[in-house]
């Protein structure tokens, strides 16, 4: 491929994300020539992404690759790629809720399932977890409608209301909802402290500890890693370690930068956003941190904040330990550096002792950006 080549590419926004939407037969077969390509397309590596459609953020340096499919309970393919910015590398460990929640209306606007109005139903496969999403999008006159009035935090202005269910989340990578077996595990930090923790993999894998066991208040904000990065080496080593113990990774060089996800949870309590908006405890039912790659996470997660949701309705978790008993079952607010994300998510423990996921789903809004042509 020379200059001129070019690859039919939209650029979406998803939720708190922002993402290159691909069609997989414009792509070389190739695993490693594809990465090349997508590479290019996002201009890394390059911490500025000057030479692509990157945003130069983790939020906002992902590709969407869809097909149709030839699934019998699936209308389209999904695979999410987390593109490195300094480094040339695309993981696909992971999916990525936020991006999720363009799939549907891409896929409405692409022609790639029948417009039904006012809802057209989605089945979205996720290549990435083989798991089956189902989004429900608002359509007018053919085409997947992004305005409305639904307001979601950490994403200016509002609009249209777009549900997705994850079905079947439990187990999206490790095949259990509690890859260990345990509510509670215990991770040796290398500073010789020993942590509780819970590993939940429910939408996406994650390891859960509470921030007064590592000396955190809970409510840090991305700018506080700036002047205490010791924050994000001690998510990132609780993360790889939790890997390791979830059997995602026979040693922690080997472990994924997308997955599994951190999260540092911490009960509900007053704080101030990263923009100085005041948020009450009343209005959550707990306060977490995550990251996204090698950031702190500026929102938090939607795959991250289901798997969360989940360990809140998990008798005996660390996280069902400090969350408002009303998180149990039902809707889960979480409080986050940009504001407050709901999730709805219900457990319950089958005749064997067993837990199970019974529902996980959110809402949020998605918008598409541009159309046309990236040249590499």
């Amino acid at each position: 491929m020379d200059e001129r080549h070019r690859i039919r590419a939209a650029i979406l926004r998803g939720g708190t994300s922002k993402g290159v939407f691909l069609f997989e037969d414009d792509l070389p077969r190739d695993p490693t020539a594809r990465d090349a390509v997508i590479l290019k397309i996002f201009g890394s590596p390059d911490a500025r992404q000057i030479n692509g459609l990157g945003g130069a953020d983790p939020l906002t340096s992902k590709a969407a690759i869809i097909r149709r499919s030839t699934r019998a309970d699936a209308d389209v393919d999904y695979t999410v790629g987390y593109v490195g910015i300094a480094q040339a590398v695309v993981d696909y460990q992971g999916n990525c809720g936020n991006i999720s929640l363009a799939v549907g209306p891409f896929a409405v606007d692409e022609g790639l399932v029948p417009a039904v109005e006012p809802i057209t139903r989605v089945r979205i496969f996720n290549t990435n977890t083989r798991k089956i999403l189902e989004a429900e999008v608002p359509v007018r006159d053919g085409r997947a409608v992004f305005e409305g009035d639904f307001a979601v935090d950490g994403i200016p202005g509002s609009g249209a209301r777009i549900v997705v269910n994850f079905v079947n989340a439990a187990g999206s990578k490790t095949g259990r909802l509690l890859p260990t077996g345990k509510v509670v595990d215990v991770l040796e930090l290398d500073d010789g402290r020993s942590v509780r923790c819970s590993l939940v993999d429910a939408a996406a894998p994650a390891v859960f500890v509470q921030a007064k066991e590592i000396g955190l208040s809970g409510i840090e904000l991305p700018a506080d890693t700036q002047a205490n990065p010791q924050i994000l080496a001690l998510m990132e080593e609780l993360r790889a370690k939790a890997a390791v113990l979830m059997k995602l990774a026979p040693n922690r060089g080997d472990v994924s930068p997308a997955v599994p996800k951190v999260g540092i949870v911490s009960p509900p309590q007053d704080y101030k956003t990263s923009s100085g908006k005041p948020i009450s405890a009343v209005d959550c039912d707990l306060v977490a941190r995550t990251k996204a790659l090698a950031v702190m996470h500026k929102a938090y997660a939607i795959t991250g904040g289901l798997c969360l949701s989940a360990a809140a309705a998990i008798e005996g978790t660390v996280v069902h330990e400090i969350a408002d008993p009303r998180a149990q079952s039902g809707t889960v607010r979480i409080g986050h550096p940009s504001g407050i994300s709901s999730f709805l998510v219900s457990a319950s423990r089958k005749s064997t002792g067993e837990f199970e996921l019974t529902k996980s789903a959110t809402a949020g809004t998605a918008r598409r950006i541009m159309e046309g042509y990236v040249y590499i």
